[in-house]
């Protein structure tokens, strides 16, 4: 068999798989690509315009899912071959959608926080599955971003008791999930490193991360999780453990993600170099990884903080946040916005300018850990938990 007709069966073996184009899918690009060939004029490569514009838009979406189908296969292969030492050895294409974003200088004056909502918001009731916590009791919209926060608290082995009761203190940042070691073993110290100045607002974002069976099932275990959520603690500056915070965050978290959190996992591993590299940065000896789903219902928001900011979770390098949500989309806001931030009185605070991503199905982004973020606030008219604005979010450890 020559090398032409590997490829056509391999292309014909492809196009019959449901994970890269549904049927549903196919038959739109038939239609599309003979009404184009219909009305348009035929060029000498045997295309028209729109059929070419047409395979052009179809081709980055069908190539990317094709890796995400068998390159996790073969990214399992080669480990099981080989052993855990040659996943950071694996190279693999990587789709960005948009160029990184621009550095803006500190001289050019703070924009502030644009609130998602008008008008104070109405109370909102209980939600069947657990305690809600209180309205915050600002009107509308985030406050200013305010930098005494640190990034999540570490997710904790699950207890069957339930969330803890509200605990009325000053804390913020969030709380980190179960570590899940990578490749080497054994902790390793984090070196004091000099912070740079000043930390633009970067980010890579990938867009049809999952392969659509695999946002159909962790979409269905999170639904079904419903009554494991527990209420969202964070790790309060100059204290030893995790506490509640209503005026900082308000979500619901799950700490066990079950066979997903390999899924996502292995997927991010293989993309993880080409991320580092858009960003600029170096790889870096990833010692463990925490994973945890966050639930976000109406009026629920987490303010301004950064993931590395207290001793407990400084190791942190590298943040992600992969969205998914029930179809059609019953939420709006929960924006993600991230700020340019510099160095000041030994802590990172907010120059005032940002980038926003918007919640699409099935995305993921990722962003340096030390980087002040915030999640505006999540509109849900129908308070139903499956409507929720739902993350894997997590950390990589350097």
């Amino acid at each position: 068999m020559t090398a032409k007709e590997v490829l056509t069966c391999f292309s014909e073996t492809l196009l019959q798989d449901e994970r890269i184009l549904s049927l549903r899918e196919r038959e739109l690009l038939t239609k599309l690509l003979q009404r184009a060939r219909e009305k348009s004029v035929i060029s000498s490569d045997g295309y028209s315009a729109a059929s070419s514009a047409i395979i052009d838009a179809v081709g980055e979406t069908v190539g990317q899912r094709a890796f995400s189908v068998l390159g996790s296969e073969i990214v399992q292969c080669l480990l099981e071959e080989y052993g855990p030492a040659t996943e950071h050895n694996i190279g693999v294409p990587l789709t960005v959608r948009g160029p990184r974003p621009p550095q803006p200088t500190t001289g050019s004056g703070p924009r502030p926080p644009q609130p998602t909502a008008s008008g104070p918001r109405p109370p909102q009731p209980t939600i069947a599955s657990g305690p809600r916590p209180p309205q915050p009791t600002t009107a509308s919209g985030p406050r200013p971003p305010q930098p005494t926060a640190s990034g999540p608290r570490p997710p904790q082995p699950t207890i069957a008791s339930g969330p803890r009761p509200p605990q009325p203190t000053t804390a913020s940042g969030p709380r980190p999930p179960q570590p899940t070691t990578f490749a080497s073993q054994h902790e390793t110290a984090v070196s004091v490193i000099e912070r740079p100045e000043f930390l633009p607002a970067q980010f890579v974002v990938l867009d049809e991360f999952l392969v659509p069976e695999e946002l159909n099932s962790i979409i269905e275990y999170t639904r079904s999780r419903e009554g494991d959520f527990q209420l969202s603690e964070v790790i309060a500056p100059g204290q030893t453990g995790a506490t509640l915070d209503y005026e900082h965050r308000r979500s619901r978290v799950l700490m066990d993600i079950g066979e997903h959190q390999a899924v996502v996992l292995n997927r991010i591993q293989a993309y993880l170099p080409r991320v580092l590299q858009k960003m600029g940065r170096e790889v870096f000896p990833v010692t463990r990884v925490e994973a945890q789903i966050t639930a976000s219902n109406d009026g629920d928001f987490f303010r301004n903080h950064n993931d590395n900011g207290q001793d407990e979770i400084a190791s942190r390098e590298l943040t992600f946040v992969y969205f998914f949500h029930r179809e059609p989309k019953a939420f709006q806001g929960g924006e993600l916005r991230i700020y340019d931030s510099k160095w000041e009185n030994g802590e990172y605070v907010s120059t005032g300018n940002y980038q926003t991503i918007v919640p699409e199905q099935n995305q993921v982004v990722f962003f340096p850990s030390s980087l002040l973020h915030e999640i505006t606030p999540v509109e849900c008219p129908s308070l139903a938990f499956a409507d929720s604005r739902f993350t894997v979010n997590g950390w990589f450890h350097r």
